[in-house]
């Protein structure tokens, strides 16, 4: 993402950390990525950055040993986002934490029909609030989601109602992943019954007209 790479600016050494396969790291800098999952790590393609399998609360490096620690969707899956934070912080003179709002999540349109992704997402989602203070940072940038994401996030496909009837596509979204398969199919039965009677176009289909969306993606950006 471009916002990522303008927030890095000219730092040299960088920590990617929950880095799973590696898709947003720099490939013009030293990066070393830090993934908890043996899974996530023997995915990651060849030559990509080195990996550490390790956990964001017990970071194996020194003090100051980065320019840059990121952290891209993954502060939600974190045993103890406190202490994660404070890893970062630890490790590095400047962090940047891509979360998203979970309030803002709840309202995608999805949630009309799996209203379980919203109990989920609200319930396991640090808020922007708590994690700017624990940053003790104010820069807060809206990372909006264009037409033509590529990424499987979970608001990627809100242009594409039927992208979300793919089994591959749901296995994709953790916020769908998690949840108990039974309201899942539920509500993806719901959904190709609207596609295909128009109901969701009458509901929905304003959202056309537009060339991205707010998803609740932030880029919080700490500095000394």
């Amino acid at each position: 993402m471009r916002q990522i790479d303008r927030a890095i600016g000219d730092a040299v050494r960088v920590l990617d950390v929950g880095a799973g396969t590696g898709s947003y790291e720099p490939t013009d800098r030293t990066v070393v990525a830090v993934e908890p999952s043996r899974t996530m790590i023997e995915q990651r393609a060849p030559g990509s950055a080195p990996v550490v399998q390790a956990v964001a609360q017990n970071l194996p490096f020194v003090d100051g040993q980065f320019d840059v620690a990121m952290a891209v969707l993954t502060v939600h899956h974190w045993a103890d986002v406190d202490a994660g934070i404070a890893e970062l912080r630890r490790v590095s003179r400047r962090q940047l934490v891509l979360t998203y709002d979970p309030k803002l999540h709840a309202r995608f349109w999805l949630c009309d029909y799996i209203p379980e992704i919203a109990y989920f997402e609200l319930d396991r989602a640090p808020t922007v609030e708590r994690l700017t203070s624990l940053l003790e940072s104010q820069d807060i940038r809206t990372l909006r989601v264009p037409a033509d994401m590529r990424d499987g996030v979970l608001t990627a496909n809100w242009q594409q109602p039927q992208a979300y009837l793919d089994p591959a596509v749901r296995a994709c979204c953790s916020g769908l992943a998690q949840l108990d398969q039974d309201a899942v199919d539920a509500g993806i039965r719901q959904l190709s019954t609207d596609i295909a009677d128009g109901t969701w176009a009458r509901r929905y289909g304003h959202l056309n007209a537009r060339p991205d969306y707010d998803g609740g993606y932030r880029l919080i950006v700490a500095e000394p």
